[in-house]
């Protein structure tokens, strides 16, 4: 079977790609402001698949331009909103509370697929989005619920959730999309994004900060159009093609587990007990979510 045909390693390797996306955006907010990320990140991501999808956005053109409210909402929430809206957020909140508000994207997702599309889902698949959610919270919170309770709410949090709130719909609106080559679509959706960001940009840029242009800002940027976006995408948007919106969703819970195995590789911090209990409840919940019935239709 092909890599493109299993729907699990793909929707493993996009959460897998996103994990560093939330600590870049926090680590170096300093030195990049967050619509010059989010813009400089899609610019760059455009130009890269641009030739490549070339020869598809020429065969498929037409199925995009009769599908136009659809690629257009689709570029606004996936690409312009959600990325702008975390970044904004991440200049006022701590990764932690990032994360946390993340691990309700699944949750989201299930809660618009039943108002838009009135899907349902099983007993099976609520106990293992709550199983995983669980072990996703266990995580972050490092086992200690005292670090839940010392949480305070400001306005990042409420910009992270409006961006997390735009991805689960993106997630949810996949199934609009033409049924076109994978390239030709991100390629469209990047340059809609990007083009759609460009005078949020200019405004930033006059009336805020300015990106200082350095190797470490270089760096972050090269990796977020690489990774988070092309592959990201790629893979994802397969996976929600493959086995729906709602299971693959559930997937976002193992944003912390890689965040911690990266930080136990790179930053020499250790792995403890909270980790192993944690990927468990998350294992657990994914696997139960994803053996209830047939996979639903994106």
């Amino acid at each position: 079977m092909k890599i493109q045909d299993r729907p699990y390693l793909l929707l493993i390797m996009a959460v897998l790609f996103w994990a560093g996306n939330f600590i870049l955006g926090r680590a170096f907010h300093n030195d990049i402001p967050p619509i010059a990320l989010a813009f400089w990140r899609w610019l760059g991501a455009s130009v890269l698949v641009t030739w490549p999808a070339l020869p598809h956005l020429r065969r498929d053109h037409r199925a995009l331009a009769g599908a136009w409210p659809a690629v257009l909402l689709l570029a606004v929430l996936g690409i312009a909103s959600f990325n702008t809206l975390a970044y904004s957020g991440l200049q006022y909140t701590e990764a932690i509370n990032a994360f946390l508000i993340q691990s309700l994207m699944p949750v989201m997702i299930v809660i618009l697929s039943f108002l838009i599309f009135r899907e349902r889902v099983t007993a099976l698949q609520s106990a293992g989005i709550v199983v995983s959610l669980s072990g996703a919270v266990v995580i972050i919170a490092r086992g200690d619920m005292g670090v839940l309770l010392s949480l305070t709410v400001n306005r990042g949090d409420f910009l992270v959730m409006a961006a997390i709130a735009c991805y689960a719909g993106y997630s949810v609106m996949l199934r609009k999309r033409p049924h076109v080559h994978p390239l030709a679509f991100i390629c469209t959706i990047f340059w809609i994004g990007t083009i759609v960001l460009l005078p949020l940009y200019l405004w930033e840029s006059m009336t805020v900060a300015v990106m200082q242009v350095k190797l470490t800002s270089l760096l972050v940027i090269g990796y977020v159009m690489v990774f988070p976006s092309i592959a990201s995408y790629l893979c994802y948007n397969r996976g929600v093609e493959l086995v729906g919106a709602n299971r693959a969703g559930l997937f976002i819970h193992l944003m912390p587990v890689f965040g911690s195995i990266m930080a136990v590789l790179f930053l020499g911090e250790t792995f403890r007990w909270y980790h192993g209990f944690g990927v468990c409840l998350i294992g657990t919940g994914i696997f139960l979510a994803t053996r209830s019935s047939k996979p639903s239709e994106s």
